[in-house]
């Protein structure tokens, strides 16, 4: 069985590298038969072995013991915020699976894996939670703030990982990112800082821009975080800052065009909108309302242009913690992981038909450029 012999304290840190293997096979060869005092001796030990395995199983679970055997006793949920079919979805399980294999942990071999996939419905998220934590997992996966909400809420006990989570604290989910002192640790998804950049970027390539709308549903993601951060920049920016919470389809319909003809579009990470981009993108499209987006995937689409995280880096840091804890480790003990790298995207297609020049400072900084 594989051991970590590393831990990264960061995402810049992590190095699937950094881990050695050791194995050791033992079998016992009876050379007699055994006398009936033997016997008798070894049930009794059997016996006081199996009694301490039942008291002891549920704190420890060598792994050692478990992921030796043929039917895998390790099991860990996901319940993901994304459709089961988005393509980002299986991009980020692929790199989850990847950095599991990495880490010693196979599907199906010595760990099983059970899926829950919410499509962006605060519905499913409680639905989802409750038929995860019936199962009874080692560890689970929680995509999104308020999936990672739900499933707090129906256990207190059962390690969490978190992912694309951005205010863990203000949420309620850990006391603090150097020490959470609960059973949720995770994947800090952006500092509130960010939004002050993605202000920027829109007043940087559209410089009589006047207005901002933010666009999410405050159901599937922490708008009041992301509004707050927005609000404590824009006028320094001299913009005006317009909250644009929305649930369905005629919803972002309503707030892209009340942003015609001096406003711009800022899109925070949230499971709805993604759902929506293709909608999104094309109401931003029609009207010629510059936007800015938290994910690159959303530029490649269409989108003008995007600043984050890599979103397969936030997935291979959680199946790191998923392996810690599986070890043995306690999400109180394990930091709240931030991120490093930031990637910036910028679709050159899209910023002609808005219009736009992007500006020498703004194309140097890009990433990825889509032509």
């Amino acid at each position: 069985m594989e051991e970590a012999t590393g831990a990264p304290s960061s995402l810049a840190d992590w190095d699937p590298k950094r881990l050695r293997a050791s194995s050791r096979d033992g079998e016992t060869v009876m050379t007699e038969s055994p006398s009936p005092l033997t016997m008798l001796l070894s049930r009794h030990t059997r016996r006081r072995e199996f009694i301490t395995l039942l008291g002891g199983a549920a704190a420890t679970r060598p792994i050692a013991a478990r992921a030796q055997q043929p039917d895998p006793r390790w099991r860990v949920g996901l319940l993901i915020g994304y459709g089961e079919d988005d393509p980002e979805t299986k991009a980020r399980l692929a790199a989850f699976r990847q950095a599991l294999a990495t880490r010693g942990w196979f599907e199906g071999r010595n760990v099983r894996v059970d899926y829950r996939f919410a499509a962006g419905s605060r519905d499913k998220y409680y639905a989802f939670a409750k038929e995860l934590v019936a199962l009874q997992p080692d560890v689970i996966i929680a995509h999104t703030t308020p999936v990672t909400a739900a499933l707090q809420q129906e256990s207190r006990t059962i390690p969490i990982v978190f992912v694309n989570v951005s205010d863990p604290i203000g949420s309620g989910f850990v006391a603090s990112l150097a020490r959470p002192g609960r059973n949720l640790t995770g994947v800090l998804q952006y500092e509130a800082g960010i939004v002050g950049k993605w202000l920027a970027m829109l007043k940087e390539i559209s410089p009589r821009l006047a207005r901002v709308g933010l666009l999410a549903n405050p159901k599937t993601t922490a708008y009041d975080y992301f509004v707050r951060s927005a609000e404590a920049v824009a006028a320094s920016l001299a913009l005006v800052l317009v909250a644009s919470p929305v649930e369905t389809a005629a919803d972002v319909e309503r707030a892209v065009e009340s942003l015609v003809p001096d406003g711009g579009l800022l899109v925070p990470p949230d499971a709805s909108t993604t759902a929506d981009r293709d909608l999104i993108i094309g109401l931003a499209a029609r009207h010629r309302i510059p936007a800015v987006y938290a994910f690159g995937f959303m530029v490649t689409a269409g989108g003008l242009m995007s600043y984050g995280t890599n979103q397969a880096d936030m997935f291979r840091l959680s199946a790191y913690y998923v392996d810690r804890i599986l070890r043995g480790d306690r999400p109180a003990d394990l930091p709240v992981q931030s991120p490093t790298k930031f990637e910036t995207a910028i679709n050159l297609h899209t910023a002609k038909a808005l219009g736009l020049t992007v500006p020498p400072g703004l194309l140097a900084a890009a990433d990825e450029v889509i032509e």
